[in-house]
């Protein structure tokens, strides 16, 4: 096993290029890197717990200009310490459009990549630290592996991986560089989810038994949208090519934390089910019947439109996850935490905790939010809400991202949680594929998860990241 495993490692190394050529994950570039998976830790190369030396300033190259990254660049924009360095998208204007960001901020103009490989060449130049990928979903693992095999740390949009040997991949890689892979899972800093969090780390909750998450969202009309929704229809054509819990990680990383995986616990198996497709397929039908553009998506067989998926630990809890991007419904995330001494539930709103049969009174809630909110909350909290970024967790996301490479310290999600919370979304289509059948998680820190910490919840160490040009009010 130790032989396959350096034979892994050095397929990996040799074929990292090829890997990063921005095709799909099923292209003979993955199968390059190798099958061969070690099945015991190594503690020297374990990238839990682990801190990258200190970085004065954190110099950013951004890749992916279209959805989210315009959003990245701003929020980036307000926290001391980063250099924004580098803009990369295949399309010119989207590039000049976040330079106007940085020029609104009274910051450097940042050298411009472009092309289908841009990202190829920013990741091979100097003077970056960190990559900040938010392009489709299958570029994420080829930018992330380049990047990191270029010296660079990388944070990447969910999921991270979208085939079981990107996982893999990202885990060799990572602990091969000495590289942080962050994937950028920002509902783990929304407000309730940070409350909860800290309040199972103090026993509120008693032993936690079970967890549930989703995500809710009627996309219809962005998916379906080919003026001003996503490149190339690429979110469209994910929907109807795979089946199962594509977006699993908004509503499993708060409760991942929760749960201590891969700190204490690790996801052991899954069963997945999805419906039938009683929209998609139907509404690509009636848009063709008025415009040609969506006759190429008539004769495909979408995923059903609702998809839940259960997981059980090793230690014996469960969680419940479920993804529904079509159905009229109100958003949700479902979040929901349930142990021996009491629950806290979110969506629908509002959030609510429980002791007993009852919920809390609104003043008693507040007295538990007043005592348990974390320190991360208290010190960044209302400039992010003043910021933005879906109200607020993706700015405090991005400063603690910030504030750990500029202080050295480990970072809240590491490349161990990025494969795991990934491969729940890619193995429940293994399950949906064979009637619902149990399919086996791997064990991405193999066996550290035993002795791995939990998630630092105080500012030890750091909080001395400031924030400039921040409007009060």
């Amino acid at each position: 096993m130790a032989s396959n495993r350096r034979k892994f490692l050095k397929n990996i190394a040799l074929g990292a290029g090829s890997l990063a050529t921005g095709l799909s994950a099923s292209g003979s570039e993955i199968e390059n890197i190798g099958t061969a998976i070690a099945t015991t830790g190594n503690s020297a190369s374990n990238m839990c717990g682990f801190a990258a030396p200190k970085l004065e300033k954190v110099r950013i190259g951004f890749v992916g200009l279209g959805m989210r990254g315009p959003g990245a660049v701003q929020r980036m924009s307000h926290i001391e310490g980063v250099e924004i360095v580098a803009l990369c998208d295949k399309r010119p204007e989207k590039i000049t459009a976040a330079q106007k960001i940085l020029e609104k901020a009274g910051l450097p103009k940042a050298k411009e990549y472009t092309g289908e490989e841009g990202w190829k060449a920013m990741a091979e130049s100097q003077g970056i630290d960190l990559i900040y990928s938010c392009t489709p979903w299958h570029l994420h693992t080829p930018i992330a592996l380049y990047a990191m095999n270029n010296g660079k740390h990388v944070a990447t949009e969910v999921p991270a991986a979208v085939t079981e040997k990107e996982c893999w991949a990202l885990v060799e890689t990572s602990e091969k560089t000495r590289k942080h892979c962050m994937m950028l899972e920002n509902c783990c800093y929304d407000f309730f989810e940070l409350l909860t969090l800290n309040m199972a780390r103090n026993g509120m909750f008693g032993e936690l038994v079970h967890a549930e998450g989703a995500y809710i969202h009627d996309l219809r009309d962005l998916n379906f949208n080919n003026k001003s929704g996503y490149e190339n229809m690429w979110r469209l054509r994910e929907n109807a090519k795979r089946d199962g819990n594509l977006y699993p990680t908004h509503g499993l990383g708060p409760i991942a934390q929760c749960l201590n995986i891969n700190r204490g616990d690790r996801m052991q198996h899954l069963v997945s089910m999805s419906s039938n497709d009683f929209m998609m397929a139907a509404m690509a039908k009636e848009l063709a019947a008025k415009d040609s553009f969506y006759k190429e998506f008539t004769d495909d067989k979408f995923r059903g439109n609702m998809n839940t998926t259960m997981v059980k630990t090793a230690k014996g809890k469960t969680i419940m996850l479920q993804h529904d991007v079509t159905t009229p419904r109100p958003y949700s995330r479902i979040h929901l935490i349930s142990g021996t001494k009491g629950m806290a539930s979110k969506y629908p709103a509002p959030q609510r905790i429980a002791f007993g049969h009852n919920w809390l009174k609104e003043d008693e809630y507040k007295d538990l939010e007043k005592q348990y909110t974390p320190e991360i909350v208290k010190h960044v909290g209302e400039i992010a809400k003043k910021v933005g970024g879906h109200g607020g967790m993706d700015f405090i996301m991005d400063w603690r991202l910030i504030d750990c490479l500029r202080n050295g310290l480990p970072l809240d999600q590491d490349v161990y949680d990025a494969a795991a919370w990934s491969a729940v979304g890619i193995l429940s289509e293994k399950s949906v594929a064979s009637n619902s059948r149990t399919i086996d998680i791997p064990d991405y820190t193999r066996g550290n998860w035993k002795s791995n910490k939990p998630v630092e919840l105080t500012l030890k160490g750091g909080g001395n990241t400031g924030v400039r040009n921040v409007e009060t009010k």
